[in-house]
């Protein structure tokens, strides 16, 4: 096996293929970051693969953490040799697009977790975007720990800053690594969850307010993102309770009881989808049954202006029938009266149905 150094110059915070350089590529670095611990302190500086697994391999206490993002076929290919990555998942985590799931083999844990970020905006309109998914794949064994992320995939600098600030929990190896992700991970559904929710609440107050709209589309988008939601979160229940009954790297049992709790923060996100998608429906019912409301008054309004319309169109239809015998033709008051008592049926009438609420 050719060593890393041979294949890629690494660099702080990316590696950039031999060559690409001369070409004139501008790819955006692949290789975040390649780190080896002892007794979870970090060895400083630069660390090549090979090297980095050399010493991972001779120590109980070291292993090896490396950060991918967007990596091709070619980019994980040594990888996945000095590791021996099993083929199938290495193709997951190049094409990505997976739902969440986990996965053993041999010695390795594959484990896919879908990210959430909630995407800011003014205003719920009928094209916003609500939520947008990106995806983290983690390869762990007893030495090693490699993180593809993609996507949305929030960086994980912080997170990998916090468990550096403390070595005893660090020093349990990969198991530590995997446990901090995906509790990151459930902890930022519950962030994301609170602020969908700022969003209902904002819809329904504007859905039960006086003011004529139509908000069905809007209520349709909003339930297409709950709808993306729900695709990250409630596939990964399962994945997070095998993980919890032993599914760790390595034989260390001390975070089972901390990944039951991220299962139950799990639990409490998709109550919430769930009472989400039925709150939903209850606004497009209500948001249906106020426009039928607002038909039925407009169609009665027209009703009444339309029966209010009809007693001169009567009156006047009348004498337009130009009878030579009909009475009062003659009568010098005749045409002032007739519009008295148009005038005087109408107000009547108007003043019926206003006491009535059709105007």
């Amino acid at each position: 096996m050719s060593s890393w150094r041979t294949t890629k110059r690494f660099r702080p915070g990316g590696a950039i293929p031999a060559g690409a350089e001369a070409a004139g590529a501008r790819r955006a670095p692949v290789v975040v970051d390649c780190a080896l611990y002892d007794k979870g302190i970090r060895r400083p500086g630069e660390v090549p693969l090979q090297d980095a697994l050399d010493a991972a391999e001779a120590s109980e206490d070291c292993f090896v953490w490396i950060g991918l993002h967007a990596p091709l076929a070619e980019d994980l290919a040594e990888i996945a040799a000095a590791f021996h990555l099993h083929p199938l998942a290495v193709e997951d985590a190049v094409e990505a697009h997976q739902r969440p799931k986990l996965e053993r083999y041999d010695d390795t844990l594959f484990l896919v977790l879908k990210t959430i970020v909630y995407v800011e905006h003014d205003a719920l309109t009928a094209t916003s975007e609500v939520v947008d998914t990106g995806e983290i794949m983690v390869f762990a064994g007893d030495k090693f720990v490699v993180v593809v992320r993609h996507g949305s995939a929030p960086p994980l600098v912080e997170l990998r800053q916090s468990l550096e600030a403390d070595p005893k929990l660090l020093a349990h190896g990969p198991a530590a690594v995997v446990h901090a992700i995906t509790d990151r991970v459930v902890d930022d559904y519950l962030l994301v969850a609170d602020k969908v929710e700022d969003d209902f609440e904002r819809l329904e107050e504007e859905v039960f307010s006086p003011r004529p709209s139509n908000d069905a589309e809007r209520i349709y988008q909003l339930k297409r993102e709950l709808i993306e939601f729900k695709r990250a979160v409630l596939p990964l229940a399962r994945p997070l309770e095998r993980l919890a009954e032993g599914g760790l790297p390595g034989d260390d049992t001390v975070f089972d009881a901390y990944l039951r709790d991220v299962a139950d923060h799990l639990a409490q996100v998709r109550e919430r989808l769930v009472a989400f998608d039925e709150l939903l429906d209850s606004i497009l019912s209500a948001s249906l049954a106020g426009v039928t409301v607002r038909q039925n008054t407009d169609m009665r309004k027209i009703a009444a202006i339309a029966a209010i319309l009809a007693v001169p169109t009567l009156i006047v239809g009348i004498y337009g029938m130009n009878f030579e015998h009909m009475p009062e033709l003659k009568w010098t008051y005749g045409y002032p009266t007739v519009l008295v008592v148009m005038v005087g049926a109408c107000a009547l009438m108007f003043r019926a149905f206003r006491r009535n609420d059709w105007l």
